[in-house]
Parts: C-alpha cells; structure tokens; sequence
C-alpha cells in the first residue's frame, strides 16, 4: 500500500455528489453490527481478522464470546495456542486465528502492547495486508485513509471506471483488462474526508453499500442512492429504457 504521505490524486468532477448521496444512505440504512460502536484498536482488530472471508451473521455470533475470553491484546498473547484454536473453532480459515495470536505477542513485545496507528507500521504484522492495516487505522484511530476491500474495489469500479463484468459477453470479458489495484487505491484516497470522523463514516459507508447494494451479481441498481453519478449505474439504465435484454 502506498505510505500515507503520497500526494493526494485531484478528486473526480462527480466526488462531491457521491460522497454526499453515500453519506446520507448510510445514515438511514446502515447496520447495527457491534464493531460499529467502539473505537478500541483491539477490538476493531478482531473484527476485521473474523470478518475475512466470512458472513457478518457467523462474525457476530462469534465476536463478544471471543473478546469475553481474550478482552485485550496481552490476555490474547499470555493464552495458550490451543485455546485461540478453540475460540476460534467454527469460523474457518484457522490461519487468521494463528496470525492474529502471532499478531498479539508481537504488539505486546515490541509495541508495550499498544497497536500503531499508522497503516505503515500496521501492515508490518502479522496478517495484516493493506485494507485491514487502512481498515484499523480508520476504524480504530479514525485516520483520514482509504480501505479497500473486495467490496469498496467494486463500487469504485462501477461508479468511477464504468466496469460492468456482469454484462459483458465471456468474449469481450477476456480482453477487458482489470484496472489496476493502484488506480483504485489512488481513487479511494482521493475520495476519503480529510474530516477523520467522517473518513469513518465513508469507509464504514462505501463497504455497507458494496455489501447490500452493489453486489456482485445482480447488483440492486434501481435501489442505489449513488446510480445518478454511477458510470455503469446509467449504463445499466440505459439498457432498461431502451428494452434491451440484460443478462446477469
């Protein structure tokens, strides 16, 4: 991930009116998920360690038994590996458990067991990629940075790019290039509030939306509060008005 200095990209002519329309559906449609309420980096950092590659619903069964067993980082890094194994048990993916225990004893050693709040010094640790590293420093210490997930690369794709997979023929689908991570990356900082506590609310905002709206397939375009300013939204529209057969 580019360090947090880089100059920031000029922000697209549409920026404004979809940071704004984004905004106010989230404060009318946003879920009411536990690490939404709390700033504390820890806990932020469990969350996002579950929420990799898993369902909210499992996420939020599993998230208050495992901060009532492991309430902070130094209890995380005393405990034993077979404990974190079991706490874990169920969700999957047991290499998050594993670097997430790794994670704790190194922040405590190094760190007197306080997380950085710089997304370079948190993509050092273990397990730790660049949305989770831009994810804690936003979630967590509300720093003015991006995150991109799956999720918040797909909005951006269609709103700003016009990138439609779901239409396009499998012919025309092998030459079309993927845009490349950077561009999205340099999007979304271009994009994030300065504001810290509304960087907050629009990182939190864009993945709702990408989580409930624009989805992968069959994206909910008639329900989007963003399709006025939406590349492939208008696209999409276009194709509706003129009585095209849309292929999902």
């Amino acid at each position: 991930m580019a360090r947090t200095s880089t100059p920031r990209v000029r922000k697209p002519a549409r920026a404004q009116v979809f940071t704004r329309k984004l905004l106010a559906w989230w404060a009318r449609a946003a879920r009411d998920l536990p690490w939404r309420k709390t700033r504390d980096p820890y806990r932020v950092l469990v969350s996002e360690f579950m929420l990799q590659q898993t369902q909210v619903s499992r996420v939020a069964e599993y998230y208050p038994r495992f901060l009532e067993r492991f309430p902070d980082l130094e209890t995380l890094a005393r405990a034993r590996r077979r404990a974190v194994r079991e706490a874990w048990d169920g969700l999957g993916y047991y290499a998050r458990a594993r670097n997430l225990h790794a994670l704790a004893k190194d922040v405590t050693r190094r760190h007197d067991a306080t997380l950085p709040d710089d997304p370079d010094e948190l993509i050092k640790l273990p397990g730790i990629g660049p949305y989770t590293a831009g994810a804690v420093a936003s979630f967590a210490y509300e720093k003015p940075v991006p995150a991109v997930d799956t999720n918040v690369r797909r909005v951006l794709s269609r709103v700003f790019f016009g990138d439609d997979r779901q239409r396009v023929s499998r012919e025309r689908l092998t030459r079309q290039r993927p845009i490349p991570p950077r561009r999205i990356w340099d999007l979304a900082r271009a994009l994030v509030p300065r504001d810290g506590k509304r960087a907050w609310k629009f990182n939190q905002a864009i993945m709702e939306l990408g989580a409930l709206i624009c989805v992968a397939r069959k994206p909910r375009c008639p329900q989007c509060p963003v399709r006025p300013v939406c590349r492939t939204g208008k696209a999409r529209r276009t194709g509706e008005n003129s009585g095209e057969e849309r292929r999902e």
